[in-house]
């Protein structure tokens, strides 16, 4: 539990960079081997880039830091439940768990709204943890959505 706390921490660290750059604040880090070998925040506004989210720039940073588009053996942590883009692109990955801190009732593809994940229809499925450092995420997103209003 100890070692999620650490990586979900370097996580929000990131949700913070996207949060200062006027982005909605979620981070993401994939480790591998007790290793970050990929990491991003949201950028799709300042980079005008729809794809742009924590989780893709973490999955392509670290296909190119191993020279493989096959991410296994590996866990993701996000300070928010992916999109339905982002959980399908760690399902062609291949990346072997996810953990995440807050649910997103309104696109989350971990059975908020969808579930892609663990979706019997997939030939590779996503081994799940939610909740650690919930309250933190949760908290930056409502601050800096409430700042926007």
């Amino acid at each position: 539990m100890q070692t999620h706390q650490h990586w979900m921490q370097k996580a929000l660290e990131l949700a913070q960079k996207a949060e200062e750059q006027g982005e909605v604040p979620v981070g993401a880090v994939l480790v591998k081997d007790n290793e970050i070998i990929g990491q991003g925040f949201n950028q799709p506004i300042s980079t005008h880039d729809p794809s742009a989210h924590a989780e893709i720039i973490a999955l392509r940073q670290a296909a190119k830091q191993i020279k493989n588009y096959r991410l296994v053996d590996t866990t993701m942590y996000v300070t928010l439940e992916p999109c339905a883009m982002c959980a399908m692109a760690m399902v062609h990955a291949r990346v072997k768990t996810l953990i995440y801190a807050a649910s997103e009732p309104r696109t989350g593809a971990d059975g908020s709204l969808y579930q892609l994940l663990q979706h019997q229809g997939h030939n590779h499925q996503i081994e799940v943890i939610f909740g650690i450092m919930q309250e933190e995420s949760s908290e930056l997103l409502k601050a800096f959505f409430k700042q926007r209003r």
